[in-house]
Parts: C-alpha cells; structure tokens; sequence
C-alpha cells in the first residue's frame, strides 16, 4: 500500500513514516498543500491508497487542499489534526474527508483508520454498480424528503440537498427501513465496512451534519444506548374549513 504524507514538520513525518513502513505502509512525504496535490497526479506509478492530510500546513489550510483533492480524484483523505472541536470535524468530512483523526492519536488508531478506509474505497465502486444493477432507481418518499437511490440525489420539498458520498450512504441505509431501530454498530459495519469501535465518533459527526444540512433534527432519532432510526414527519394537519359566510 502507497500513502501520501502531507505534513510539514519532518520530525513528525520521519518517525510516522518509520513506523508505518514496519506495517507495509510505503509513505511518500509532501511538506505542503501544493506538493500534495503534484503528488496526486497521474504519474506512471501504483496510485496511493490513502491521504493522511495534516491542516497546519505552511502554503494553505488542510481544509482548502482536502477541497482541492476530491476535485481531482477520489482517493481516501484522512484529516491528522489538533482541532477536536464538532466544527471542525462536521466542515472536514463535509469537503470530502473519509475519516478525522485528533491529536494525539494512537499508531495502532491510526493503522486500523488506514486500513479501514482504505479497504471501503476498493469495494465501493462495485458495491455501488451492483445496486443500480439490481434496479434501485427507485426513489424513497419520506414527507417531505426524497431519496434517489440510483442517483443519489436527496431533496427536501424539491430543493436539492448536497451530501458528501457517506452521509447519503447513511441516510439511504436509514430510509430504507423507516421505524426500525439500527444498532450503532450494524451502521458502522455497513456503511464504513469496519467493526472497529473507534469509527462511531465518526458516526456521531454525520447524524450532527445530516441532521444540519436537512434541517430536520427530528427525521433521525437518536435512542439512547442502541442506534439510531429515522422517523417519517407526519403529514401536516389540514386547517380549519372556511367560515361560512355571515347571512
């Protein structure tokens, strides 16, 4: 497996490349947002399996070159960071980012995220060929909610709403079984492909940015200890009939 290194403090990615070079990892080190993004253009090399994009770097913010490369391709981006802040990590995995790690974070952590993101990229493709094979076109009417499945289009009372690749494979999953309660941990394995617990923070994150970019909080219901469901507005009640007219 290739990775692509974007730090700019040499120390830092000299001992992370040491260490990830035991476990198969062959790292090459970019020191800013520009150098990245040369790095990831067709060259006549194995194509990087991963991104590991730390945000403080010397010539852009990570969050403007994460932007940057999912114009370009679609490879796994991995945010290495000292913002713990929901913000933060809601705006990093809205521009495209697959996962967001904090600092400091443990090697073992950070191979397990590596791995995971990397195994879900390979099968993603074919995965989603398989279901628009299978004649999934059809759309979901959830109230005022609309989930195309082929398309993987989502709109809320026709207006367009933009999802980054895992909130709709999140929302999809949710709205194909209105009512029924998915436990936290059959999510993770079916929309990120892992068991490993350390991605449910992750999971927390897009319910938050779900909930935001649809405005209704209350369509996905958290139930404490368990999972989570989403729950189909109920049609609003018809007004009051006209006042007759006074005789």
């Amino acid at each position: 497996m290739r990775l692509l290194l974007v730090e700019d403090d040499d120390h830092v990615a000299a001992a992370l490349s040491a260490v990830l070079a035991k476990h198969g990892v062959a790292v090459v080190h970019a020191r800013s947002g520009e150098e990245a993004l040369q790095a990831l253009l067709p060259h006549d090399t194995e194509p990087f399996a991963v991104v590991l994009l730390d945000l403080g770097l010397p010539d852009q913010d990570g969050f403007e070159v994460c932007g940057r490369i999912r114009k370009l391709c679609a490879i796994p981006v991995i945010m290495v960071t000292a913002r713990s802040d929901v913000r933060s990590r809601i705006h990093g995995l809205n521009l495209g980012a697959d996962d967001y790690v904090v600092k400091p974070y443990d090697t073992g952590e950070l191979l397990a995220r590596i791995h995971a993101v990397s195994r879900r990229n390979a099968s993603g493709g074919a995965d989603q060929q398989a279901e628009e094979s299978a004649g999934g076109g059809d759309a979901l009417r959830l109230g005022p909610v609309s989930v195309e499945l082929a398309t993987r289009q989502v709109s809320v009372d026709g207006t367009a709403v933009p999802l980054t690749r895992k909130e709709f494979d999140l929302l999809a999953l949710l709205a194909q079984r209105p009512g029924v309660v998915f436990r936290r941990e059959q999510i993770i394995s079916e929309v990120w492909r892992t068991s490993w617990e350390g991605t449910g923070r992750t999971l927390e994150v897009h319910i938050a940015s779900l909930r935001a970019k649809l405005r209704m909080p209350a369509l996905i219901e958290t139930v404490r200890g368990v999972g989570y469901r989403l729950v189909v507005p109920a049609p609003a009640a018809p007004g009051p009939p006209p006042a007759s007219p006074a005789s």
